[in-house]
C-alpha cells in the first residue's frame, strides 16, 4: 500500500515592520503624528512579492544612489530622551544600510551541482562491482517444459556483446544508497531539483521529500528491491530534455487534490516492473534492435510512466487504485515492450517536447502505432 504524506509548508513573518512599530510607539507616548513625522518612509507590511532587499531600497534605507534619511534634532519631542530614542533607531537602521545584496541570499558556490544520466552512469561503468554479482539475478530459471517453451516460442536470446550491459544494470539494482558517495548524494538532490524548480540543496532527511513523493523523511528506505536504479530511472526521466516537461506535468498531477499519488516512489514501482520484464528477457528484441540495454530499459520505464499517466489523468484514478492500474500496466508492457516505447515516441513527438537538434538518447521521433489507452481492465484484453 503506497502511503501519501502531506508536505510540512511554513511561512515567515514579512520583514521590515520595524519603523512601523516604533512609529506606533511613538503615537501612543505623544499623541498623533506630527506633520514632519507624516513625511517619514514607512515599510509597507506587505512584502509578499518584493525581496527583503528590495523593499528597503524601495524605501530609501539601502545605499542605492538616494541621500539618506537624517534625522533632525526636536522632530519627535522636546525632551533629549525622545532624541536619544530616535538616534538609537536610527543606528540600528545604520547597520542595515552596510548590508550587501549577497548576504541577504544563499551562496551559490556551496551547492551540490546538477549531475547529468551520463555520468552518473559512467560513475558505475567504472565502479568495481565483482562483491554485487552473487548477488543479482539477471535471468529466470526456466525447466523442463518451460524451457522448451521459451526456447522455441519466446523472446530471443540477448546478444553476447551485450551481456555484460545487462548484468551491470542487476548491480545498479544491487546497490545500496551510501551517504558517502558524492555521486549518490547529487544525483538525489538533482531529482529533488529538477521536481521542484529549487536552485538550492535541500537537507539529507526531512519532511521537504514529500514534495517528490518520497513517503519518508529518509528517501533511501524506499529504495528496498530496487536499491540505486531507481534513483538512476528518475535521473534519466528529470534530465532528459525530451521528457522533462513530462516529468513535471505527472509530478503536477501526482499533487493533485484528489488524484495524488507519491510521485517518486510511484516511479520506484515502475522500477521494479522494468527491472522484471528484462529479467524474463521480455525487453530482449528491443536491446538487440537497438544494440544497447540501459537506453532501452530507460525509455521502457518512462514508456510505462506515460502509460499510467494517462490513464490515471482520463479516468479519475486515486491512490486505491494503484494496486490493479500497476498490475495491469505490467501484464500490457510485458507483453508489448515496443509498442509502449513506440507510444512514448509518438507522445514526445506531438506533444513537441523533442527539441529541433535531434532526439536524446534512446528517443526516436518516428511514428508509430498509438496505443489507445482505455480503462485499465480493457488493457489486458487488447493485449
Amino acid at each position: 500500500m503506497i502511503k501519501q504524506t502531506s508536505a510540512n509548508r511554513t511561512m515567515t513573518a514579512p520583514i521590515g515592520t520595524k519603523c512601523q512599530q516604533e512609529k506606533n510607539q511613538n503615537e501612543n507616548s505623544h499623541g498623533a503624528p506630527s506633520d514632519a513625522e507624516s513625511q517619514l518612509p514607512i515599510l509597507p507590511t506587505n512584502t509578499a512579492e518584493k525581496s527583503p532587499l528590495a523593499v528597503l531600497q524601495a524605501n530609501g534605507l539601502v545605499e542605492t544612489g538616494v541621500p539618506r534619511l537624517h534625522v533632525e534634532a526636536g522632530l519627535y519631542g522636546d525632551t533629549d530622551a525622545d532624541n536619544e530614542e530616535l538616534l538609537a533607531a536610527q543606528a540600528e537602521w545604520d547597520e542595515v544600510e552596510t548590508v550587501t545584496p549577497g548576504k541577504l541570499h544563499v551562496s551559490l558556490s556551496n551547492q551540490s551541482q546538477l549531475i547529468a544520466f551520463n555520468e552518473a552512469l559512467h560513475h558505475f561503468q567504472t565502479k568495481d562491482m565483482t562483491h554485487l554479482k552473487s548477488q543479482i539475478k539477471p535471468s529466470i530459471h526456466r525447466s523442463g517444459w518451460t524451457a522448451f517453451r521459451h526456447l522455441v516460442f519466446g523472446p530471443p536470446s540477448i546478444h553476447r556483446e551485450l551481456m555484460e550491459e545487462r548484468e551491470m544494470v542487476f548491480c545498479i539494482a544491487a546497490c545500496s544508497f551510501d551517504n558517502e558517495e558524492d555521486i549518490h548524494l547529487r544525483v538525489l538532490q538533482t531529482v529533488y531539483k529538477k521536481l521542484t524548480g529549487s536552485k538550492f540543496d535541500c537537507k539529507r532527511y526531512g519532511d521537504h521529500w514529500d514534495q517528490v513523493g518520497f513517503q519518508g523523511v529518509d528517501p533511501s528506505t524506499d529504495l528496498r528491491g530496487v536499491g540505486f536504479l531507481g534513483l538512476m530511472n528518475l535521473l534519466y526521466f528529470v534530465t532528459n530534455p525530451a521528457t522533462l516537461t513530462l516529468a513535471r506535468e505527472i509530478h503536477k498531477l501526482s499533487q493533485h487534490e484528489s488524484q495524488n499519488f507519491p510521485f517518486c516512489v510511484m516511479g520506484i514501482n515502475l522500477t521494479k516492473m522494468a527491472l522484471q520484464a528484462l529479467r524474463e528477457d521480455c525487453l530482449n528484441k528491443e536491446c538487440n534492435r537497438r544494440r544497447q540495454v540501459v537506453g532501452v530499459l530507460n525509455d521502457f520505464y518512462v514508456g510505462a510512466y506515460l502509460q499510467l499517466y494517462l490513464n490515471w489523468k482520463h479516468h479519475q484514478r486515486t491512490i486505491v487504485d494503484s494496486g490493479h492500474v500497476l498490475k495491469d500496466i505490467e501484464t500490457f508492457s510485458k507483453k508489448n515492450p515496443r509498442a509502449v516505447i513506440r507510444n512514448l515516441e509518438t507522445h514526445l513527438s506531438e506533444k513537441h517536447y523533442v527539441a529541433d537538434t535531434g532526439s536524446p538518447r534512446g528517443i526516436k521521433t518516428d511514428k508509430g502505432p498509438q496505443l489507445q489507452f482505455s480503462g485499465v481492465g480493457e488493457i489486458e484484453e487488447k493485449g
